[in-house]
């Protein structure tokens, strides 16, 4: 059995799969403030629900970025003291690459966009490649939104983590170049982080937890603290 974790968007996510490819169960929260605190009750009630044991789990994979910088660390630590504590592997899976295999085949690229601050997001291409499955064509990269249209010339099928702002901004930006992924991709799903990560597991392509990090992208804000200097 995989567990998967998603900790990289402001609603976090668990999920259980078993080694056929099966959903066992998964459990979804909305944002809130301080809401990570729930996320090892939600663990126990994920595993409670399903009448399943923590030693049942194989693997642990984890949504290792770009996204939020407090949920990447508690992620990235929960699953490490996970796998340590079960002496099971661990297997790291792109916020964005599970973004976008959550979009439906269209014959167009899939373009994830996450949140990253003020008028900046995240995002990357990739396209679906027949009997390949979903296919990276661009790194990971942040920009300000309104300077999509510089990057995606072409029509795309865009997903994000807020459908009602992202994408009307999208429509308002691009045009008939935005196709909407449908309204329940819009939330990423530890699902999706645990099916690509089953894929991996099943070839033997796993991780070193010690060498595995959260991927930012780009430096956190720093503000100055009232009356600390600098050392020099």
């Amino acid at each position: 059995m995989i567990l998967a974790i998603n900790t990289s968007t402001v609603q976090f996510s668990l999920a259980l799969l078993s080694e056929s490819g099966g959903l066992v169960a998964e459990h979804l929260m909305s944002e809130g403030k301080g809401h990570f605190r729930n996320l090892m009750p939600a663990l126990d009630f994920l595993l409670t629900s399903s009448e399943r044991e923590i030693r049942e789990v194989k693997s642990v994979s984890v949504a290792t970025g770009p996204g939020s910088f407090t949920g990447l660390r508690i992620g990235l630590s929960l699953s490490k003291g996970l796998c340590h504590a079960l002496q099971v592997p661990i297997i790291g899976i792109s916020t964005l690459e599970a973004m976008a295999v959550q979009a439906p085949c269209a014959g167009l690229p899939v373009v994830p966009i996450l949140y990253s601050r003020k008028e900046e997001v995240f995002t990357a291409r990739f396209i679906w490649e027949h009997g390949k499955g979903l296919k990276r064509v661009g790194e990971d990269t942040w920009v300000r939104f309104d300077d999509a249209p510089l990057l995606f010339q072409e029509p795309s099928l865009f997903v994000g983590n807020d459908y009602p702002v992202q994408g009307t901004r999208l429509k308002n930006l691009l045009g008939e170049r935005a196709l909407l992924a449908p309204l329940h991709c819009w939330c990423l799903r530890a699902s999706a982080v645990g099916s690509l990560a089953l894929e991996r597991f099943l070839q033997d392509d796993l991780d070193d937890p010690s060498t595995l990090n959260p991927v930012y992208l780009r430096p956190p804000d720093i503000r100055t603290i009232p009356g600390w200097t600098s050392p020099v």
